[in-house]
């Protein structure tokens, strides 16, 4: 099994999801006692947010570089940044190591057209909905990708930065996240859903929805196992 090296603490409850869901699938596909081969490196979040409210892209970019230098010097076989947004400074984080990056919008959208998907909707946070490079891995693709009207998408921004990262999770805001891919649906004919905040799949559930819903964290540890043990 290959070692694989995770960015994460961004936030740092989603990188829980991310060891909880590496291990689990280790242990399915191996059996017995096996666990994933992993090394964490885990930001503090809080500068890397202000960065990020700050428009200091470049900023954020030196710190996950350098992350990813050590994870690579450490023995890290792949980097999976475990964090929808911050794959804005992947071109530059692949580009300083030597292993493969492995990319969550790229991964995300050979599930989608493997099930079908050609519309999905994508929920995330407002610089992962507004900014080009996400959905433009998606066109590459073939996928035609949605995003909610500007009021539903600074809702959506808020719910991420204002609650979820800080552990709190509101039957309000959930009822809130259901509603906004309802009215894309049937409104907008959405056929599917991207969970493309990794913090989503913490506050919402696949039944909750009319359409097939994909959890990037899931989809991204499942192609970081795929590489672990190929």
């Amino acid at each position: 099994m290959k070692t694989l090296g995770l960015l994460g603490g961004m936030s740092w409850e989603s990188t829980t999801s991310y060891y909880q869901c590496l291990n689990r699938l280790a242990r399915e596909r191996l059996g017995g006692q096996h666990s994933a081969k992993l090394l964490i490196w885990s930001a503090d979040f809080a500068p890397i947010a202000a960065m990020q409210a700050a428009g200091d892209w470049a900023g954020a970019t030196e710190v996950l570089v350098e992350a990813a230098k050590a994870l690579e010097g450490a023995g890290a076989e792949a980097i999976l940044i475990c964090a929808n947004t911050m794959h804005l400074m992947a071109p530059q984080v692949g580009a300083a190591v030597r292993i493969p990056l492995l990319h969550v919008a790229d991964a995300t959208a050979e599930t989608l057209r493997a099930a079908g998907a050609r519309r999905p909707l994508l929920l995330a946070t407002g610089f992962t909905m507004e900014k080009a490079f996400y959905r433009d891995r998606l066109a590459v693709a073939g996928l035609d990708s949605l995003i909610p009207p500007a009021p539903a998408r600074a809702r959506l921004h808020a719910i991420i930065f204002d609650e979820l990262v800080r552990g709190r999770f509101e039957p309000a805001s959930r009822a809130e996240v259901i509603a906004i891919a309802k009215a894309a649906v049937e409104e907008d004919g959405a056929d599917a859903v991207i969970l493309g905040c990794t913090e989503f799949g913490l506050l919402v559930e696949a039944d909750d929805f009319s359409v097939p819903v994909f959890d990037t964290t899931e989809i991204h540890a499942r192609a970081g196992m795929d590489f672990a043990l190929s």
